[in-house]
Parts: C-alpha cells; structure tokens; sequence
C-alpha cells in the first residue's frame, strides 16, 4: 500500500485527511507539522506521495514543495489551501505540485486526488 504524508501545523486536519484516506483502503501514514519536518521527513520515509498545507510556521508549503523538489524533482505533492489563496495555488503549480485541494476538505475529493495521482 502506498506511504503518504500528511503536512499541516493543524493536527484536526491531519487526522481529517488520514480518516477520510483510511475509508479508502489506505493505512500506511507519515506526518508533519511544518515544511521543515516535511523536508526532513520526505527524506527518511521516502512517501508515495505528499499532501501538503501551504500556510504554516517555520517553514510554509510552497518553500517545502521546492525543497523536496530540488532533490526530487519526480516527487507526487499536493497542496492544501484555504479559498481565497489562489495566487498561492498557482505558484505551487508552477513549483510543481501535482494538484491542490481548497479547505474545508471534501472526503470524497481527498480520495478521488490521491487515486489519481498515486494511477489507482
């Protein structure tokens, strides 16, 4: 089963996101708190794929995607953003993000993303 990391500063929505995924079949997670961990983190665990908040502390999303990016440019992201960011989601598409998804997270569009991206 595929490994994916959740990364959000909020620990609700980590948990919203890996119950919505657990439903579908997955079960194999690793977390972070911030884009430093992330990128910390990304390199340990090597994860399937990446879902990721953009607003955060210490490091924001959009500097953890180019991070992980650098090093690994055939890296699977996708970004997590509250409405209204959408200058931020295009910056993040442009850095390489695979898609986004806006807050307050859809389950069923949680699911149907990873799918996509991890060719289920």
């Amino acid at each position: 089963m595929a490994k994916i990391m959740l990364v959000d500063d909020a620990a609700f929505m980590r948990m919203m996101v890996k119950n919505a995924l657990t439903k579908s079949g997955y079960d194999n997670f690793v977390e972070a708190q911030d884009g430093a961990e992330a990128v910390k983190k990304y390199e340990e665990e090597s994860p399937d794929m990446v879902i990721m908040d953009i607003t955060m502390p210490n490091m924001d999303g959009l500097q953890a995607l180019k991070k992980i990016r650098e090093s690994h440019p055939d890296a699977k992201i996708v970004m997590c953003t509250a409405m209204g960011q959408e200058g931020m989601v295009v910056d993040a598409i442009k850095s390489g993000a695979k898609d986004f998804i806006v807050k307050p997270f859809n389950a069923e569009r949680i699911v149907q993303t990873v799918n996509t991206i991890l060719g289920k």
